[in-house]
Order: C-alpha cells, then sequence, then structure tokens
C-alpha cells in the first residue's frame, strides 16, 4: 500500500487546503503538484497517479481545490479559476520544504479544466521546472450560454446582497449537458462515467454556484499560454476525447513555444484517458525526467509527438 500522509497547507489569502502527500523513497528528489478537473475531488481518479509518480521516485501532491472536498472555501462548490491559478504557487511553497523533494525540481499537473489551471500556473510561476496538461479544456463556454448564465449570475448577485444562498446548476444534466456549453459536455456518456467515478467519491456533488460561470468569464487562459515558454510542456491528449475535442488540443499544442511534448493517448477519451494502461503513466515519468535534465531543449516542433507510448525526439 502506498505510503500516504494527509496534508495541509494556507493560501495566501488564509484558505487551509487539504490534500495527499506521497512522499518518494531514496532521499530528496523531484516533487510534482497535482489537482483535477472542474469541480471535482482529489479521489477521483488521481491517486492511482499519485502513487505512479511516487514509485517512479517522484513526490506527488494531490490536493482538493478551495471549496471542493476536503478543503476550506465558501460558498463550496464554487470554482474560482484565478484563485486556484494562485493555489499551485502556494502548494509548490509548501511541497518545496517537505524533506522528500528538492525544492528546484517541481512541477505543476492538471487533469481537463485542471490542466488549463496548470498550464496557466506554469506562466506565471518560473519556479515550476515543467508542466503536464492531461486532456486540458480549451473552450470554456458557448458565447450564447454564457451570455444566459451572467444575466442570471447578475440576478444571484442581486439576490446574495439580500441574505439569500447561492445559486447552485448541475455540473451536467441527466443529458450530459454542462450548463455554459463547457466544451462538448459529453453528453449521457459522460454522465454515465462521471456518475460511475463519482459512486466512489463520497465528497464529489454535481452542483457548482452559478457565480462560479462568472468566474469563468473573467479568466482568459489562452492570453496566458504564450507565457508557459520557456518552461517544459507536455500535453496527453485522447484520441477520442468527446469532451474537449482532440482538434481543439492538437492547435494548443501547436500554439505552445518552446521545449514541448505530446502523446496522442490511442483509443481513450477525456474521462478514461488515465486508465490506458502503464504506457501514459510511463510517457508522464519519461518527461518528467527528461525535462529536469534539460532533454527536451531540442523539441520545440513535432518532434515530441508520441503516440501510444512512443515519442521522437532526445
Amino acid at each position: 500500500m502506498a505510503d500516504r500522509q494527509e496534508v495541509e497547507f494556507t493560501t495566501l489569502d488564509g484558505l487551509t487546503l487539504r490534500g495527499w502527500l506521497y512522499p518518494a523513497k531514496g532521499g530528496r528528489g523531484p516533487g510534482i503538484i497535482m489537482t483535477p478537473g472542474f469541480n471535482i475531488p482529489k479521489d477521483m481518479m488521481l491517486p492511482e497517479v499519485a502513487e505512479a509518480f511516487q514509485q517512479a521516485g517522484i513526490t506527488a501532491l494531490l490536493y482538493d481545490p478551495r471549496s471542493i472536498g476536503a478543503s476550506d472555501g465558501t460558498p463550496r462548490n464554487e470554482i474560482d479559476p484565478c484563485k486556484q491559478v494562485e493555489d499551485y504557487s502556494d502548494a509548490l511553497t509548501f511541497l518545496a520544504r517537505q524533506p522528500a523533494v528538492d525544492g528546484s525540481c517541481c512541477g505543476f499537473w492538471g487533469m481537463s479544466f485542471g490542466g488549463t489551471v496548470a498550464g496557466c500556473a506554469a506562466a506565471l510561476d518560473k519556479r515550476a521546472r515543467f508542466v503536464v496538461m492531461v486532456c486540458p479544456l480549451v473552450r470554456l463556454y458557448e458565447p450564447d450560454k454564457m451570455a444566459r448564465l451572467l444575466a442570471k449570475a447578475m440576478k444571484d448577485r442581486e439576490a446574495q446582497a439580500k441574505g439569500n444562498a447561492p445559486f447552485t446548476l448541475p455540473l451536467l444534466t441527466k443529458a450530459g449537458d454542462n450548463p455554459a456549453g463547457m466544451n462538448a459536455g459529453g453528453g449521457a456518456e459522460a454522465r454515465e462515467l462521471l456518475d460511475g467515478l463519482a459512486a466512489r467519491s463520497p465528497g464529489y456533488e454535481n452542483r457548482t454556484t452559478l457565480q462560479s460561470y462568472y468566474r469563468l468569464a473573467l479568466w482568459q487562459p489562452h492570453g496566458l499560454m504564450p507565457l508557459i515558454a520557456p518552461t517544459p510542456v507536455l500535453v496527453v491528449v485522447p484520441e477520442n476525447d468527446q469532451v474537449s475535442p482532440f482538434a481543439a488540443q492538437a492547435a494548443l499544442f501547436d500554439s505552445l513555444q518552446g521545449p514541448k511534448r505530446k502523446h496522442v493517448a490511442g483509443a481513450r477519451g477525456h474521462f478514461n484517458v488515465l486508465s490506458g494502461g502503464p504506457d501514459v503513466q510511463a510517457v508522464q515519468e519519461r518527461f518528467v525526467r527528461d525535462a529536469l535534465a534539460g532533454r527536451l531543449d531540442g523539441e520545440l516542433g513535432d518532434g515530441g509527438v508520441g503516440v501510444d507510448g512512443e515519442h521522437g525526439g532526445a
């Protein structure tokens, strides 16, 4: 069984975030900071990945984003991507102080919405030596749907000013639709898969505050993507992603400057990309080692593209 420690750290604005630390054996080594997707607690899908990093000699810190799961933050289930970006930096400060970690060899990891957040954090915090973006969300909303949500959000603000509780919405309807049209939604299959995962996660709630979408509209991650360089980046793209379309993720990768590598997870979708066997994990571990050793410096184009565990470049 993995050696896992319950930990907590305080953000710059005074919130306590809680998670699990997976210290690697063998003295001080690299560390990786992990967060899940939109409104998802840490115990859905990611502990196995953190354990695999630990076994590979990479200490992992996996934590619940603010207002989710075991972490503090009110209103509950209010998603604030700008604050989540900041929280990565506070998590790095915490992780770098751990006895098993070389503070100069830490990086960021995120999946889905968390992948885009991790990319933004790496753009702003150059202490991070690398960033892994797994099936990052590229299209965050549909303009028409967002316009309607923002109108409702203003009414919600008025209601809260009168003392009413924040209004909440389901993350996905029974048909698998997201209120803002966040990417493709994924349809009923996505809802079924998410419900199956949620059944094993007592901290999951299929609801977010309406103000989450107001905060989502404030966030402009595409403007930060060019700032990731020269930090090495790995983008893991599921071949059959129905939530964040393959072409959009590929275009994001193509737009990135600096050292980069792409891995296409064959026959995998948005919610099962991490269960694609040892290849996907091995690609990530190799990337971390190569990034820290400076072996990606020449991978500025398609030389770093890989499929099903194979990759080109140095």
